[in-house]
């Protein structure tokens, strides 16, 4: 999931990247990517890096390089993205097989398919929920189950509270539900916590990527 998160940042970023190139724009303006919330992705962090080293041993070490230069630049993620990529029992092999599946991969928008990175996490999120069992429960709520309880809750405005939000997913659902009725997603304010930090990093991520700015605590 960190890793659909990290080739998601750094193709927003081209995608604005080559606008302001076509409109002869200064390329590395911090500020006109905050405007429209992309994160600034440094030189180092570009998915052309990444991919350049899918095949070399310390594949895992600049991966976590590339976490460590994107919090850097994106306080809003600061101690947010998993750096554990280089550990010694991780499979450098397969973890370099999966960097060149997500290179033929765009994940920005299509057409009307709005929400390809956030469907994906999504997904992977409810598969690891599947393996896991009872113990899911912890992290991961049915996406049935919160849809259900936010079309009954109906939160066209004011503040979204989710004492125990696990990976995010009544912020996610609340935010479908005011673009699905026209509403302005800005006039909703979402807070949350989570006992454990894992869960909560997996929520601030899960959000990062759908653009949906949220506080939830330390």
């Amino acid at each position: 999931m960190g890793l659909i998160f990290l080739k998601y940042i750094p193709d927003k970023f081209e995608a604005r990247y080559h606008e302001r190139e076509t409109d002869n724009d200064d390329v590395e303006d911090k500020d006109a990517y905050a405007e429209v919330n992309v994160f600034f992705v440094p030189p180092s962090a570009r998915w052309s890096v990444i991919s350049e080293a899918a095949h070399k041993e310390e594949i895992g070490a600049v991966i976590d390089d590339a976490m460590r230069a994107i919090e850097k630049e994106n306080k809003r993620l600061k101690d947010i993205l998993p750096k554990n990529y280089a550990r010694d029992e991780l499979d450098k092999r397969r973890l370099g097989n999966v960097v060149d599946l997500f290179t033929n991969i765009q994940m920005i928008e299509h057409g009307s398919d709005k929400d390809i990175p956030g469907r994906t996490y999504e997904y992977c999120l409810s598969k690891f929920a599947e393996q896991e069992g009872k113990r899911a429960g912890e992290f991961f709520t049915s996406v049935c189950a919160v849809r259900t309880l936010v079309e009954v809750l109906q939160p066209f405005k004011g503040r979204v509270h989710d004492p125990r939000c696990s990976s995010g997913g009544m912020f996610v659902q609340s935010a479908d539900f005011v673009g699905h009725h026209s509403g302005n997603i800005n006039n909703l304010s979402v807070f949350g916590q989570d006992s454990n930090p894992t869960t909560r990093k997996m929520a601030l991520m899960n959000l990062a990527i759908r653009g949906i700015e949220a506080e939830l605590g330390r």
